[in-house]
């Protein structure tokens, strides 16, 4: 008995991983719309179906002699299924061409030229070569279910694919990977460029002793601030893999506007050497407006092969934001089409940019003006002249001192250089405002989002240890010993004793009141527990009415089918004598509820009618989510599943107006997990959804989670916030809705979820109402150098945060948020 338990457990572990593996394949291709063939989730997911194609293998289906045990079973597979035998032809080709890869690798220039057919899988993308091959080729699952359908003839008896029900299922798991188009369209070096949440952390971790990047806006080696002057250079990192991400931002695009592009622009790196052609592109966003130049090697694909040549085009690409550019020096010269030198604030003048001819240089001028404005402009300003648009003022130029020609019988000269200046008249003033602003935000906004009293985790004792079983009988034993607050204060900063919890919870979620006796509490749960029995017996009648009537409209439509007759009057005389039980059962079930007395005053059968169908809309929704409610989870057999549906259909008939949301189930699980009791938790999650009631989409709070979370980042963390507006502007916070809505369960795994949801109800008292908001800053928070150093965008951040769920550090990110909270109050008494 025990070798088969062990042995269903393992073939349930074969298969969570492939259904996580699939699950993160398939959310890549949803949130990236692209996979990669050699991305680090194809691996894994390769990894985790040979394991279960690999288990219970016979040997003689293996091979004695094969170090290769799937290419082995796929070969003799091979010759009785031809989609098996073409694989085997494409995979035994791929080996070779490794074969000769690794001998050629002594003599490199010999076989630098070869190799650029070969594919660049990685050493664990080789390791998996024939599941990886039969995947690309969409042969995988066909293989799969050959296997499953001739099992006898393969496998041993324990063998998942032997299993009636595994098996297919392990089949069917992997129509969908192979339903892919997966790209190439990566360099080798995609493990670095585009690596999963578990591998970001783990570089951070590893690199976390080195100086991050002074901007947050910009991938590594792609958006280089220049600042050296014309006789210096910078060293740089090395090339980007976002090569053609990069050249596709320099177009028109969603997020900035292409205000000017010319190509053919010279610039001249260093002074060793030669003026380099490259594209030109002005770009406006919501908040600035940027320069970029791009040498044409990086434009056209050029560069050839050696990295270190890639390494220097990027060195010397460019990206200016003009808000740190004080002066335009323009130099119009006969043999070209005139030059512009930008010196920014700190006098440091940038390589010229040497225009081509044909009137460029004054429509870039033009074009930058035009951009300037509201709230900047060019001083002096271009004139406009009727028929030509705008063009360079007419200065005269300035005579040398002490020159005596006279200019008077001759006509004068115009300038041919200028020097212009960027002018913001009312950035003086905008700074004065936006710092009142700031501070008018501090008091007003965010100071009712935390209680202003600080209260200190080792005053009048230290609270880090939590709420102790020692304390708790002390408090049960004479009410006196410690005051709410104090208990809350405990609770709040070091947790409550897992077995505690049971006797804790109730308390903190108010079905008990601190300082109740034994007795009080005995009288609240009698009274509880008679309610439960009595909305129990309510909703069972009516689910039994529910039945019935589908029972029989099912009979009819058999029926109906078989004679094909007209029985519309069946039809009416079932929903007739439907609403008429629907009365009786009203009737016999009264108990002073409103909805009762709405049935029993209201003859009209239609409205009953409309009551039983709203109640049968809720109870499939129910059954559907209890269902699949953490199967996995230890606790959740069918007779506790049972309870989950019980107390759940219980609440919705106490709430039939606002009905079941996708979601709820998930707040009470944890829930009957501690308590264990149906009427103990059917009443502490009444108490609970009164909070989160308003989180679900017909409540109105998530959008004020929202606005507040915008406000906390902006004032907390201005850099990141930044980031986020200029990368596609995600300060809606859209990718924090799970969060809110489930109070984290589905981001923690179950131990992380108890811990942080006692410390949420604590909070109200201790420190802030709204505590949910400071865990997802500190979630943020505590990822934001990840975020900044790989310049995450909205869909970046959505697939990180799925990845690392149930991955977090719960110690960690609670520290974080009682620290910001703490911030935030030290922020208002200080104003």
């Amino acid at each position: 008995m025990t070798t088969t338990t062990a042995e269903a457990e393992t073939r349930q572990r074969l298969l969570r991983n492939v259904k996580k593996e699939v699950k993160q394949i398939m959310e890549e291709a949803v949130t990236r719309k692209f996979v990669h063939e050699d991305s680090s989730h194809i691996v894994s997911f390769c990894a985790a179906v040979e394991a279960c194609v690999l288990h219970g293998l016979k040997r003689r289906a293996a091979g004695f002699l094969r170090s290769n045990k799937i290419a082995a079973l796929f070969t003799k597979v091979g010759k009785s299924f031809p989609p098996a035998e073409e694989l085997c032809r494409k995979a035994q080709e791929l080996e070779l061409v490794f074969e000769s890869k690794r001998s050629q690798s002594i003599s490199y220039s010999e076989s630098n030229r070869k190799m650029s057919k070969v594919p660049n899988f990685s050493p664990q993308a080789v390791r998996h070569l024939w599941i990886h091959t039969a995947l690309i080729e969409k042969v995988l699952d066909k293989i799969v279910l050959y296997l499953v359908e001739n099992s006898s003839k393969f496998y041993e008896k324990e063998a998942i694919l032997m299993d009636p029900v595994d098996g297919p299922i392990l089949a069917s798991l992997l129509v969908g990977p192979c339903a892919l188009e997966y790209t190439k369209m990566k360099t080798a070096d995609h493990f670095w460029t585009d690596p999963s949440a578990d591998e970001l952390v783990q570089r951070h971790r590893i690199h976390s002793g080195h100086c991050r990047q002074d901007s947050p806006t910009k991938r590594p080696a792609l958006c280089i601030q220049k600042r050296h002057s014309s006789s210096s250079m910078d060293e740089r990192p090395s090339p980007s893999p976002f090569a053609r991400d990069y050249v596709e931002s320099l177009h028109q695009n969603s997020r900035a506007t292409l205000l000017f592009g010319k190509n053919n622009v010279l610039v001249q790196p260093r002074d060793d050497m030669e003026a380099i052609p490259g594209y030109l592109s002005l770009h406006q966003t919501a908040d600035c407006m940027t320069l970029k130049w791009t040498p044409n090697q990086l434009m056209n694909g050029s560069m050839g092969d050696l990295d270190y040549e890639r390494s220097v085009y990027w060195d010397y690409a460019m990206t200016i934001r003009l808000e740190e550019i004080v002066y335009l020096h323009c130099h119009q010269q006969v043999d070209c089409g005139g030059t512009v030198v930008l010196v920014s604030q700190d006098g440091i003048q940038r390589p010229p940019l040497r225009f081509p001819r044909g009137g460029h240089l004054l429509q870039f001028l033009s074009c930058l003006e035009n951009g300037l404005l509201p709230h900047g402009q060019l001083d002096p300003p271009l004139w406009s002249q009727r028929g030509k648009g705008k063009v360079f003022p007419k200065l005269k130029k300035r005579c040398p001192q002490g020159s005596s020609d006279s200019v008077s019988d001759k006509e004068e000269e115009e300038a041919t250089d200028y020097v212009f200046r960027i002018v913001f008249p009312n950035r003086q003033s905008e700074f004065g405002l936006a710092y009142c602003r700031h501070l008018s935000t501090v008091r007003t906004h965010l100071s009712g989002l935390v209680n202003h009293t600080i209260v200190e985790p080792d005053v009048p004792t230290d609270a880090n240890g939590g709420l102790t079983t020692e304390v708790w009988q002390k408090f049960l034993e004479d009410c006196s010993t410690y005051e709410e607050k104090e208990l809350l204060r405990l609770v709040y900063f070091g947790g409550v004793d897992p077995s505690l919890r049971k006797e804790v919870w109730p308390f903190l979620l108010g079905h008990y009141q601190f300082g109740m006796s034994e007795a009080e509490r005995k009288e609240v749960d009698e009274q509880m527990r008679a309610c439960y029995e009595q909305t129990m017996s309510e909703w069972l009648g009516c689910e039994a009415i529910v039945k019935q009537r589908e029972k029989e409209q099912h009979a009819v439509a058999i029926a109906k089918c078989s004679s094909g007759a007209s029985i519309d009057s069946t039809t009416q005389r079932i929903m007739h004598r439907d609403s008429t039980i629907s009365n009786e059962s009203s009737q016999s079930c009264s108990s002073g509820r409103q909805r009762d007395s709405r049935l029993q005053s209201d003859s009209s059968s239609s409205t009953q009618q409309e009551l039983l169908d709203m109640y049968t809309l809720n109870l499939h929704r129910i059954d559907k989510d209890v269902q699949r409610c953490d199967r996995n989870y230890w606790y959740f057999t069918p007779a506790n599943l049972e309870k989950l549906r019980n107390i759940m259909c219980s609440y919705i008939w106490q709430h039939l107006e606002t009905g079941y949301v996708q979601g709820m189930c998930d707040l009470l699980a944890p829930l009957l997990v501690i308590l264990d009791d149906e009427a103990m938790a059917f009443s502490c999650f009444t108490e609970l959804m009164k909070r989160m009631n308003q989180n679900f989409p017909h409540g109105g709070a998530m959008d004020t989670h929202f606005a507040n979370m915008r406000s906390l980042i902006q004032i907390l963390d201005s850099e990141l916030f930044e980031l986020m507006h200029q990368n596609g502007d995600y300060t809606h916070f859209y990718f924090c809705y799970r969060w809110f809505l489930l109070d984290f369960k589905r981001e923690l795994v179950y131990d992380d979820v108890f811990a942080v949801w006692e410390v949420i109800w604590a909070a109200k008292c201790v420190s802030s109402s709204h505590f949910v908001l400071f865990i997802a800053l500190a979630l943020v928070e505590i990822y934001r150098d990840i975020i900044l150093e790989n310049n995450m965008d909205f869909t970046d951040i959505i697939k990180f945060f799925n990845e690392m769920a149930e991955h977090h550090n719960i110690k960690q990110i609670l520290t974080l948020a009682r620290d910001l909270v703490c911030k935030v109050q030290t922020l208002i008494e200080n104003k």
